[in-house]
């Protein structure tokens, strides 16, 4: 039996040692979040056998959680990268025709020829609607639409865009050359009630699901939403000296456990020559 307590010791440090290594590969990656792996004791009796003459048997993975803190930020020249100081996270859909909708914190958006505003995917950032006074309309994922850039003023197309400013608030306001100001929309934000519960889908983007609830929809500086930083990229929360110390620790452990198991293997060994 102590074959199979020291083989869960083993995977456990092992499983451990794969978390750490991908929290250390994305320490440079924007708006990665870490991960650390949780894990439990296995112990087992029956009703009639007491507890207190019954051994452990090993350890099992409980789960992978995701820690959403905040994470470093880095200066940048361009309007279109964005950082989230709080909890809320971009909304961006993907092209048709599925135009999957997915969140993420990697602001690093960029123009596409045809003026679409998309992500390191080739997402679109989602905007809503606002009214004159840049108070907005509908806080619905059905509202939200494709942030595209216009080609020229409304009251006279032929002057072209000149600039775009993005607020703490997310608004999102385009001056063109005749001087002409246009309100474009806020940028779409979301929460979860279970962050941790959102489905990483790889570069860091996340999908809703049943343990992470219904999002809930709205723009910057409104509850948890958070400020919107124009200017600034959101680096990965991962801390590298935490990480190495803790890859160490899980090394230390998965030689132990391979120690115990050599150990009973020569126990095992000594009995059987015994026998001969």
């Amino acid at each position: 039996m102590s074959f199979y307590t020291s083989l869960s010791g083993l995977k456990a440090a092992q499983t451990d040692m794969s978390v750490i290594s991908n929290n250390v590969a994305n320490a440079g990656s924007v708006g990665f979040k870490r991960s650390k792996a949780m894990f439990g004791d296995i112990f087992a009796s029956s009703p009639t056998q007491s507890t207190k003459m019954i051994a452990g048997q090993g350890t099992r993975l409980n789960g992978i959680t995701q820690q959403f803190t905040q994470g470093s930020y880095e200066s940048s020249e361009k309007t279109l990268d964005l950082a989230v100081v709080g909890e809320g996270m971009f909304i961006v859909k993907g092209e048709p025709p599925r135009e999957q909708v997915t969140y993420t914190r990697n602001g690093a958006f960029e123009p596409t020829p045809d003026r679409y505003v998309i992500d390191s995917t080739g997402a679109r950032l989602q905007l809503l609607p606002v009214d004159a006074d840049g108070n907005v309309t509908d806080r619905t994922l059905a509202g939200a639409f494709d942030f595209r850039l216009p080609e020229g003023a409304p009251g006279d197309p032929a002057s072209g865009l000149v600039n775009v400013s993005i607020g703490l608030d997310g608004l999102v306001t385009a001056t063109f050359a005749n001087g002409e100001d246009q309100m474009l929309g806020k940028v779409a934000m979301a929460t979860f009630p279970s962050m941790s519960g959102l489905r990483p889908i790889g570069d860091s983007h996340w999908q809703s699901s049943g343990e992470s609830g219904d999002p809930t929809i709205d723009a910057a500086t409104n509850g948890p939403m958070g400020a919107i930083r124009s200017g600034a990229l959101e680096r990965s929360n991962v801390d590298i000296t935490e990480e190495l110390v803790m890859l160490i620790g899980a090394q230390r452990n998965f030689q132990a456990n391979a120690k115990a198991i050599e150990g009973a293997s020569t126990l095992t060994q000594t009995i059987i020559n015994m026998r001969t």
